[in-house]
């Protein structure tokens, strides 16, 4: 995750074309705290960013997942 958000070329806040759902959505459903805090870090990443699909928000992914550490940091 680091190598790629150094790249230039990378925009942290861009949905995948399946499902609709930026990187900071998939780690914060799946509970991946230290990815999400690494996203956090960035100035660019959009935390209250919705997905295309459901229009669901990092936190509403991981409070419906049970992800109770990644809701009190996206808090």
């Amino acid at each position: 995750v680091k190598t790629l958000l150094a790249r230039e070329d990378v925009n942290p806040n861009t949905p995948d074309t399946e499902y609709g759902r930026t990187p900071l959505c998939w780690a914060a459903g799946n509970g991946h705290d230290g990815v999400i805090k690494t996203l956090l870090a960035r100035e660019d990443v959009n935390p209250n960013t919705p997905d295309a699909f459901f229009g669901q928000t990092p936190l509403c992914w991981a409070s419906r997942n049970g992800r109770e550490a990644v809701v009190k940091t996206l808090l």
